[in-house]
């Protein structure tokens, strides 16, 4: 019997195996998108916005250390990503809000697990860094 769910390498053409990304091939379009939601960055933003809407002023604030232009050109790779809404209201001063996708909540639940790994497991972390260097952590 034939699977037809995972088609043989062979069978796939040039264009689907583009579609479908392989993070591993150098000039893959998912290595960018991976490099967005991976970034320190990144990261931070999408486990800030699976609570909600939020303006930028509020994410600056919950997210310490990122600088107003990091945090404007990351939020613009992860809406052009399509996992962040942008929403402009027409008041003065001008307010913007920050929402995630339905595709943008999906990948904050993947990156959100491993946040939370690291932060449950941080003592273990930092217990293994100092075996190795010597030095406390």
């Amino acid at each position: 019997m034939n699977d037809m769910s995972s088609p043989s390498p062979e069978s796939v053409s040039l264009l689907e195996r583009i579609r479908m990304g392989e993070v591993l091939a150098r000039d893959c379009p998912s290595r960018e998108i991976l490099n967005h939601v991976c970034s320190r960055w990144g990261v931070l933003v999408l486990v800030v916005l699976l609570d909600g809407m939020h303006r930028f002023s509020e994410l600056r604030r919950k997210i310490g250390g990122v600088s107003e232009k990091m945090l404007s050109q990351t939020l613009q790779s992860l809406e052009q990503d399509g996992f962040v809404d942008r929403k402009a209201l027409p008041v003065v001063p001008p307010h913007v809000e920050y929402s995630l996708t339905p595709l943008g909540k999906e990948v904050a639940v993947q990156v959100d697990g491993l946040t939370t790994w690291i932060e449950q497991n941080l003592p273990r972390i930092m217990e293994a860094r100092e075996a190795r260097t010597g030095e406390p952590v």
